[in-house]
C-alpha cells in the first residue's frame, strides 16, 4: 500500500512557477500583466430600512449601527421611525365545514426604522454593511440602498456651441 502511494505521488506532474531576479537579488513570482487598481467608488448616501416586530430590538440595533458608523468615521444623517406600526390582519374560519360565525383573527404588527449615512467610500461602505449584516438580530430585516456619485460624461461637460 505504501509503495502505491509513493508511485502515485511521483507520477503526478510538478508545477513550476516563473521567477524573476530583481536588482536587489530577491526572487518573486510574476503575475501576467497585473491590472492597475481601480479608484474607490464614492457614495453620497446610504439609506437603511429596518423592519421588525419588536420596537425595542429595532431601537437597540439602531444604536449599535450608529455606534459602528461613528467608529468607522461615517457621517450619520437622520434616524427616524413612524409613530404607528403597519398592521396586517388575517381572518380564518375555526371550523372549515360548519359554524361560519366562529372565526379567528390573527394580527401581525411590523415596525419600521430608517437610518441615513452620508459621504462614504466604497470600501468603507462594504465593510460597514458586512459588519452590521453579520450582527443583525433575529426577527429584523434590513434593506440598504446606496446613492453612488459618478463623473459627468465627456459629452455633457462642454456646453453646446450653438443653441
Amino acid at each position: 500500500m505504501l509503495q502505491a502511494i509513493k508511485t502515485l505521488r511521483w507520477t503526478q506532474p510538478m508545477r513550476t512557477l516563473s521567477t524573476v531576479n530583481t536588482s536587489s537579488g530577491i526572487q518573486g513570482n510574476l503575475s501576467p500583466a497585473a491590472p492597475a487598481p481601480e479608484p474607490d467608488k464614492l457614495y453620497s448616501k446610504l439609506e437603511i430600512e429596518l423592519r421588525g416586530i419588536d420596537p425595542a430590538v429595532l431601537k437597540s440595533y439602531t444604536w449599535f449601527a450608529t455606534t459602528a458608523a461613528e467608529h468607522l468615521g461615517i457621517e450619520k444623517g437622520k434616524c427616524w421611525s413612524p409613530r404607528k406600526a403597519h398592521h396586517e390582519r388575517m381572518t380564518l374560519l375555526k371550523s372549515v365545514h360548519i359554524y361560519k360565525k366562529h372565526r379567528v383573527q390573527y394580527e401581525v404588527r411590523t415596525h419600521f426604522r430608517y437610518m441615513n449615512f452620508h459621504k462614504l467610500t466604497g470600501s468603507t461602505l462594504d465593510t460597514f454593511l458586512e459588519y452590521i449584516e453579520r450582527n443583525l438580530p433575529e426577527g429584523v430585516a434590513l434593506q440598504a440602498s446606496r446613492t453612488e456619485l459618478q463623473e459627468i460624461p465627456e459629452h455633457l461637460r462642454q456646453p453646446p456651441e450653438q443653441v
